[in-house]
């Protein structure tokens, strides 16, 4: 895929000319980038890069200085109940797990069907219990967050995405927080999501992720999207040297 054709952007979520700064630091410039609906994006590159804020900002969790980014053909809303409204069609899966302590695991995963969905509460936790077993979670649902291990912790985490029934879920380096035998099970969560096409927009350091689930690697290194392919064209034959030094680096170890 060549960024020529970029600027008209159709898309479920697109960005164009998306600029943002920290202060004098330039995080994202002149981001063009259009996911379709189905499609798995694994945003990749070096620390520092603007992987995650790129992820931030398509939620709105990160304002942006230029630029628009559109949802389902419609632009992103700045504050208020719209707002509130598109980050229920936008879910959102971090590193650290963002569960809130003092409910059970079921009362996690119910919260948000509830209260902005305004689901009846039977139906909420029927649908919850199913999120949960197919996440391989559901005999944990009576518990609470600290009693469950960090992998099972973010399965927890997608369930309550899933539970919103988004139209796209953002992973922000999903598991870095995690133990290397709990990276595994919440992978293979994540390959099944890809495989039953819910659109996903991916930053990780997993590789083997990107290789096996994505449709399409985006390459980003200092705030800029430096090249994206298909994982076999990206991984066999990058065309930049950035991507080739990246890949040189990581691919040894």
């Amino acid at each position: 895929m060549s960024d020529s054709g970029t600027l008209t952007q159709t898309g479920l979520v697109a960005l164009t000319g998306v600029n943002k700064h920290f202060g004098e630091l330039h995080v994202l410039k002149d981001i063009n980038l259009s996911i379709a609906k189905g499609e798995v994006v694994v945003v990749i590159g070096p620390s520092g890069s603007g992987k995650s804020t790129l992820c931030r900002a398509i939620n709105r969790l990160e304002t942006i200085d230029s630029g628009t980014i559109e949802l389902d053909g419609q632009p992103l809303p700045s504050e208020g109940k719209t707002l509130a409204t598109l980050r229920a069609d936008v879910g959102m899966v971090f590193q650290s797990f963002n569960l809130f302590a003092h409910k059970t695991i079921l009362q996690n995963v119910t919260l948000g069907p509830l209260k902005v969905r305004k689901m009846d509460p039977k139906k909420a936790e029927q649908r919850a219990m199913e999120l949960l077993e197919r996440v391989g979670v559901a005999s944990q649902a009576s518990k609470y967050p600290a009693q469950l291990s960090g992998g099972q912790q973010q399965r927890v985490a997608i369930a309550r995405a899933l539970a919103m029934d988004p139209k796209v879920i953002l992973f922000d380096e999903p598991t870095s927080a995690l133990d290397p035998e709990m990276i595994q099970e919440v992978l293979e969560v994540m390959i099944d999501l890809a495989k039953q096409q819910m659109t996903m927009v991916v930053v990780t350091h997993e590789m083997g992720f990107a290789r096996s689930a994505a449709n399409r690697v985006v390459f980003m290194a200092d705030g800029e999207i430096v090249e994206q392919a298909d994982p076999e064209t990206f991984f066999t034959s990058p065309t930049s040297r950035r991507a080739q030094d990246f890949l040189g680096k990581i691919l040894k170890h």
